[in-house]
């Protein structure tokens, strides 16, 4: 560090990133670059659906829907690599109405080649839901989603008049590998973190698996935990967890800005 540069705001914070292996890239890069020890074991594993089928003859009659709506990157990737599979053309989409949950999922889908139309103000079901009001009454509504996942757009968009199919894209699994090595991490001094972070429900879940469950959750002493949001922290609140602090914009970028300001608030030695 040059003489008269600013001390890098997480120098000698050592961070457990837990993202899917290959998305972890993004948080991890914006913890390094502000000085942090990265930890990187991924809490969850993104896997293809038990079959394609419902999600294939859904394109195939997309001409009989309105809108789409896409909840996640995973869901856009799914998505493209059906399409390419089945040989459809971006054109085929061209007249539906697209929703997009957060920035980043809505760059996948632009990079699609498709237009997004609505993305609400918070990315949570609930602002999906109510950016969408008076508009999907009456029509036939596709969403493209995690096998597991909360059920409240579909449900909420069914109340206010929509025909709502709900389509498998991928699904999220605990990654055997990272069991022995989150255990070890834990256990030791010198590698074990100050800051575990959830980007997910799915995270929370299988991050209290892989430590061996709940009875295992009272070893966290004088670790912190980063939510990126408000339905990740009512998981980790369904297990008794604190969330030490919370992302104001739900997002990479909103996660990484909590985590330095829960730093400056923090006594140092």
């Amino acid at each position: 560090m040059k003489a008269g540069s600013p001390k890098k705001a997480l120098a000698g914070l050592r961070v457990l990133v837990g993202r899917a292996r290959h998305q972890a890239g993004m948080l991890s890069a914006e913890l390094k670059a502000l000085g942090a020890e990265v930890i990187e074991i991924p809490f969850i594993e993104i896997r293809a659906p038990r079959s394609y089928e419902p999600l294939d003859t859904s394109l195939k009659q997309i001409s009989e829907y309105a809108w789409l709506i896409l909840t996640s990157v995973n869901g856009v990737e799914a998505l493209a690599a059906r399409m390419k599979h089945l040989r459809m053309k971006t054109d085929a989409l061209a007249n539906l109405k697209i929703a997009t949950i957060g920035p980043s999922t809505r760059k996948a889908t632009e990079n699609l080649g498709l237009k997004v139309t609505v993305m609400p103000p918070r990315y949570v079901a609930e602002s999906v839901v109510e950016s969408l009001q008076g508009k999907v009454g009456g029509q036939r509504v596709l969403v493209i989603r995690a096998a597991v996942a909360r059920d409240v757009i579909p449900r909420e968009l069914q109340k206010i008049g929509a025909t709502v199919d709900v389509v498998e894209a991928y699904e999220t699994v605990v990654p055997a590998s990272s069991k022995n090595k989150l255990q070890r991490v834990m256990r030791d001094p010198k590698r074990r973190p100050q800051i575990v972070t959830f980007t997910s429900s799915s995270t929370v879940r299988n991050f209290v698996e892989l430590l061996g469950g709940q009875k295992y959750l009272a070893n966290l002493d004088g670790i912190r935990l980063a939510s990126i949001g408000p339905v990740t922290s009512a998981t980790l609140r369904e297990f008794g967890l604190p969330i030490h602090m919370q992302a104001g914009e739900y997002t990479i970028a909103g996660l990484t800005r909590a985590i330095v300001a829960d730093q400056k608030q923090v006594p140092h030695p």
